[in-house]
């Protein structure tokens, strides 16, 4: 019973060691680049499939194609296609580019998938006027290391 007791104890420090960062304290490289996992835990490639399709979250199939997700309709040609992407990105550039794409293309049109301050704020329901309080990120910290997962597995 102790050794079980022990057990448990470590693997509560260890989960309480990495906490999730949040989108103010994400530290990119000089590149745009993310070596940490946004939260600490490894990405599940097939949450990270519907987030790419679902048209509430992150959508990349509006401005991305993908041949792997032909199934799922209206693919957009704005962005570059995402066939074999796993091939040609590391995870922490892809990781980069989601949260923040800006970092590594400037001007792009991509939107800051994990990013709640510095930029222009939208309209509070086509008002025009800026939305009052907080706003969360587009996609959590672990929707972020999803889409990441899925994205490896795009290879050439």
């Amino acid at each position: 019973m102790k050794r079980i007791m022990t057990l448990a104890c470590i693997a509560t420090m260890a989960s309480a060691a990495f906490a999730e960062t949040a989108p103010d304290d994400v530290a990119f490289t000089q590149y745009g680049e993310l070596e940490q996992s946004l939260s600490g835990q490894p990405g599940d490639p097939e949450a990270g499939k519907a987030i790419m399709v679902a048209r509430g979250k992150g959508n990349c199939i509006a401005c991305h194609q993908v041949t792997a997700l032909e199934e799922f309709p209206f693919h957009g040609n704005v962005g570059p296609s995402l066939d074999g992407i796993g091939s040609r990105r590391s995870a922490a550039e892809l990781r980069g580019i989601i949260v923040n794409a800006k970092m590594t293309f400037e001007g792009t049109i991509m939107p800051a998938f994990y990013r709640v301050s510095d930029f222009t704020r939208p309209g509070d329901a086509f008002t025009g006027k800026a939305a009052d309080g907080p706003l969360s990120p587009l996609l959590t910290a672990q929707e972020i290391e999803d889409v990441v997962a899925y994205l490896q597995t795009l290879q050439d």
